[in-house]
């Protein structure tokens, strides 16, 4: 690939975003379609976050990745959002349209598509999320919106944030929204009334992939059991809930479905999602179908 003038820059800032698998498959997914783009990661610490959106402007880069810890904090930033975005109050894509900045939030659309690809329909089903933070926000508004009843459960230190969520979901829906401590009692009644428990926390990720949010006795083979952790593939959450007979879901197929997403954002072009995926894969070094 040859960079020259008219390149097209788009990009990820995050912190720490080294082990990033979107700089694979969106090289990969520019080159396969014949477009003039490239995709770099940029490390930003949370007090250079304002001058790295300032660059953007200034150095025209066509769009951004956004992930952790940056997703609310860059809202200020921008020019506007899109109105899936300004309902869950995080973005994760940025768009520049000339010097103006619209965030989007293809996480959302991101889960919806691994979730329904794997045969899931949202509609009706009572739903755990463990976590409260920017993906559990998307997730959780996508789920209300398509029908389904979220339960939020959060950490003690940032149960604010699960309580805060509830709440807004119950105003844009006009549903009844519980938020509950993640605390082992209150997880062990939570999942007797579960049909799909989402892991929207860091729990279980690499290097710590020992760890995981649930105990294996509390996984039942009647539960659909979605990971967004993607490093490793098969977390011990889904390893063990596999095992209990659960379908599982890995945040893998969430990371290659937002991804497209935004790919289709920047470029007005359908992404190659199966490249994107296969891309995906062996940057994680892992060769599964």
């Amino acid at each position: 690939m040859m960079i020259t003038a008219n390149t097209k820059i788009c990009g990820l800032i995050g912190n720490p975003v080294e082990h990033s698998m979107s700089p694979a498959m969106h090289n990969a997914a520019f080159t396969a379609s014949g477009i003039d783009f490239i995709y770099i990661p940029f490390r930003v610490e949370k007090e250079r976050l304002e001058e790295a959106i300032g660059g953007l402007r200034g150095l025209n880069i066509r769009g951004l990745n956004v992930t952790i810890p940056h997703k609310v904090a860059v809202i200020p930033f921008l020019d506007g959002l899109d109105e899936l975005a300004e309902k869950i109050g995080a973005v994760n894509t940025i768009v520049n349209d000339d010097g103006r900045l619209t965030g989007h939030n293809t996480d959302a659309g991101g889960f919806l598509r691994a979730l329904t690809e794997s045969g899931i329909e949202p509609t009706g089903k009572k739903v755990v999320v463990l976590g409260a933070g920017g993906v559990a926000r998307a997730i959780a508004f996508t789920l209300a919106e398509n029908g389904a009843s979220p339960l939020i459960m959060n950490r003690k230190l940032e149960f604010g944030w699960a309580v805060g969520l509830a709440g807004q979901l119950e105003q844009a829906f006009n549903i009844k929204v519980e938020a509950l401590e993640l605390t082992k009692t209150n997880l062990e009644a939570a999942l007797r009334r579960v049909d799909i428990l989402v892991n929207a926390t860091s729990v279980g990720m690499s290097p710590n992939t020992d760890d995981t949010p649930v105990p294996r006795r509390l996984l039942k083979p009647e539960m659909a059991v979605f990971d967004v952790v993607y490093n490793p593939r098969k977390t011990r959450l889904l390893a063990e809930a596999g095992a209990a007979g659960a379908v599982t879901i890995s945040g893998l197929e969430m990371l290659v479905w937002q991804g497209a997403l935004a790919f289709e954002v920047w470029t007005g072009r359908k992404a190659p999602v199966a490249l994107m995926r296969e891309e995906a894969l062996k940057a994680l070094g892992d060769n599964e179908d």
